[in-house]
C-alpha cells in the first residue's frame, strides 16, 4: 500500500503526540528488534522508533530495512525519529480514518 502525501500528512499529525516505543542504540537493529516493532505495530497501527545519538546506523537505511522486514510503511523520518504505519486487518482503528482521507 503506497501512501499519498495527504495520507502521510494525516498519519504524521496522528503520530505527533506519540512517544517512541523502541530505541535503537549503538548495537544497531536486529531481527529481534524488528519482530518487537511488528508486535507493537499490529495493535497500534502507528508507532515511533527513535535512533539514539550513540548509534552509528544511517537513519534512512535502518528505517527502510525495518519497514521491509515487517512489511510496513515509513510515514516519515523526523530528525532521528521514524514513524511506521501498518494496517491492522482484524481491528482497524487508524486505517478506517485513513480511508476517509482523499
Amino acid at each position: 500500500m503506497s501512501l499519498t502525501s495527504k495520507k502521510r500528512a494525516f498519519l504524521r499529525k496522528r503520530a505527533h503526540n506519540l512517544e517512541p516505543i523502541f530505541r535503537i542504540g549503538k548495537e544497531g537493529f536486529s531481527e529481534t528488534l524488528a519482530q518487537g516493532v511488528l508486535e507493537a505495530l499490529i495493535p497500534r497501527e502507528l508507532i515511533k522508533v527513535k535512533i539514539l545519538q550513540n548509534s552509528e546506523a544511517d537513519k534512512n537505511e535502518v528505517a527502510y530495512q525495518i519497514a521491509e522486514m515487517i512489511e510496513a510503511e515509513v510515514v516519515g523520518i523526523i530528525g532521528r525519529t521514524i514513524i511506521f504505519y501498518k494496517e491492522n486487518q482484524d481491528k482497524p482503528t487508524i486505517s478506517l480514518e485513513l480511508k476517509a482521507v482523499k
